[in-house]
């Protein structure tokens, strides 16, 4: 079983990087819209949209699986599935054309992840402080 430490760290990281892919999907249309006025074009875009969704659902589902061992709370999981579908669902489907759909739907997505992470910290801080020492 992972140590305490890196359990909310690993929190930590996935609260910090959900929420910067929620400023990122926000912020990315007008950036998009702006480039052109500083000459500046998409040519060659590289989309890490669906790299990213992969990567956060893996550390979300490991760092929840693992802080449900120690809190036995379903609370972050339920942020965490609704907030997963989101990302999916504008990364994986036709809502994948980065306009403003897309963007809401990722940003909605973004920040349940960062719920969840949050959540689930603070249940495994919880359940840490309740448990007699060794």
């Amino acid at each position: 079983m992972a140590s305490p430490t890196a359990l909310r760290n690993a929190d930590r990281f996935g609260l910090a990087a959900s929420f910067l892919c929620a400023v990122h999907c926000a912020l990315l249309p007008v950036a998009l819209a702006l480039l052109p006025a500083f000459g500046f074009t998409v040519v060659g875009w590289v989309d890490i949209d669906q790299a990213f969704v992969v990567f956060a659902s893996l550390l979300g589902a490991t760092t929840l699986s693992l802080g449900y061992r120690r809190h036995r709370a379903f609370r972050a999981w339920a942020l965490l599935l609704p907030g997963l579908s989101l990302v999916w669902a504008g990364a994986f489907t036709a809502l994948h054309t980065h306009g403003f759909t897309h963007a809401a739907v990722m940003v909605s997505g973004g920040l349940l992840l960062a719920a969840a992470h949050l959540v689930n910290l603070r249940l495994t801080h919880a359940a840490a402080g309740s448990v007699p020492a060794p």
